[in-house]
């Protein structure tokens, strides 16, 4: 028999004792203070996995509401937590992190005791292992919809240090999100930084020239054909499964599940096939230098390919590429990207060889194009950069949260 840890894997320096099992009835106490909304204390929204936040359209219920002075709303504050009986899959408990508000009467508002801290309980309360404890109370039969009573709720037991220790471990994984949000930030201004140049510096439809250039520069783009960029088109293939002897060799096999909607350059094959599964099936192997682009499931994602390859049949990849290579990745993605957001809330299943290659792309002179592709793949490089930090962020974070509860 496995005796149940008492300590987690993982603790600051100076905490040696063993947690304690704490029934969260004993954690938290019930704040049920009732006020009309005002300036002080606004009407607020409940929202899954969020906690407290302001009202949406989606949420905003107030038109309905024919006595907005004297209707009476919980109130709340910050630290608290709100739980709601119902909904225990999409998320039931969330913790207050806005500061005072009114929320709907059809919650339980709680307040922690001496004894708990507000961030290590919110984290706590949100693991897996406590929802799976949640479940066992559950009633109703209707999957997503179980309810939990709050007496019932109150009841469950969860393993909490001292109060000093788990406000150092709430406070640590604070200082984690804050990092993480920040590189959330700088990620997506960096995304939306080339998305801005994307649109200006590349002529829109029916213009010969873009709205921003490089110094030095003027004369009219000229208009080609998609498949005019490059001297030779491969299409793609599938070896049959069932064949081991077509599985597993040297050769990247690229699906349109390995293509990263947005992310052109790194692609990294999850399948390799053998010479013998090239030979004797459709696919075709793609000189390094190539740009893969999806016409089927996924269609319009796309990738510039650094090593030699074959693709699956939902494939068509432009080879010996006879302009500026990165400023051909980019140009090609601008012009897929803006045809698909002119058909969006359409369904499309893909793209004929024929229209892919017809379409028509905006072509400047060679310097003009080497200018553009060196600043888009800068641009790529830095967002590469930061992504990597933050999954790196997360990685800490799920790893912090696996090793310092128990």
């Amino acid at each position: 028999m496995t005796e149940n840890r008492k300590t987690p894997k993982l603790r600051f320096k100076g905490f040696t004792d063993a947690w304690e099992q704490r029934k969260v009835g004993e954690l938290l106490i019930e704040r049920n203070e009732q006020s009309p909304m005002s300036i002080e204390y606004p009407l607020m929204a409940f929202i899954a996995n969020e906690g407290v936040a302001p009202k949406g359209e989606r949420y905003d219920r107030s038109s309905l509401v024919t006595d907005t002075e004297n209707k009476l709303y919980k109130r709340t504050e910050f630290g608290d937590f709100i739980y709601s009986s119902n909904n225990l899959e999409t998320g039931s408990i969330g913790l207050n992190k806005y500061g005072k508000a009114c929320i709907s009467p059809v919650y339980s508002i709680f307040q922690p005791t001496g004894i708990a801290d507000s961030d290590f309980l919110g984290r706590r309360l949100a693991r897996k292992d406590f929802i799976n404890a949640m479940v066992k109370w559950r009633q109703g039969v209707i999957y997503g919809q179980w309810t939990i009573h709050e007496s019932d709720f109150l009841k469950i037991e969860i393993s909490v240090p001292s109060v000093k220790e788990q406000r150092k471990i709430g406070a640590y994984l604070d200082k984690l999100d804050n990092l993480i949000t920040l590189h959330q930030r700088k990620l997506d201004r960096l995304k939306n930084i080339k998305k801005s140049m994307l649109d200006k510096m590349f002529p829109k439809d029916g213009e010969v020239v873009p709205e921003i250039r490089f110094k030095g520069f003027t004369d009219a783009w000229e208009q080609r054909k998609l498949g005019g960029l490059a001297e030779k088109i491969y299409g793609g293939g599938t070896p049959t499964t069932s064949s081991e002897a077509y599985w597993n060799g040297d050769i990247p096999w690229i699906q349109s599940s390995d293509i990263v909607e947005e992310k052109l350059f790194g692609v990294e094959a999850r399948k390799h096939i053998t010479q013998e599964g090239l030979n004797h099936s459709a696919a075709q192997l793609v000189p390094m230098n190539s740009i893969a682009i999806v016409t089927r499931v996924g269609v319009g994602k796309l990738a510039f390919m650094t090593y030699s390859y074959a693709t699956s049949q939902d494939f068509l990849s432009l080879s010996q590429i006879n302009v500026e290579p990165f400023f051909a990745i980019y140009a090609c993605y601008k012009k897929l990207q803006s045809d698909l957001n002119a058909v969006q809330g359409t369904s499309i299943k893909g793209i004929t060889k024929d229209e892919l290659l017809s379409k028509a792309i905006m072509v400047p002179q060679y310097a003009e194009q080497q200018h553009i592709g060196i600043v888009f793949r800068s641009l790529d490089n830095l967002i590469t950069l930061h992504q990597r930090k933050l999954d790196k962020l997360k990685n800490i974070k799920k790893s912090m949260l696996d090793n310092m509860f128990v």
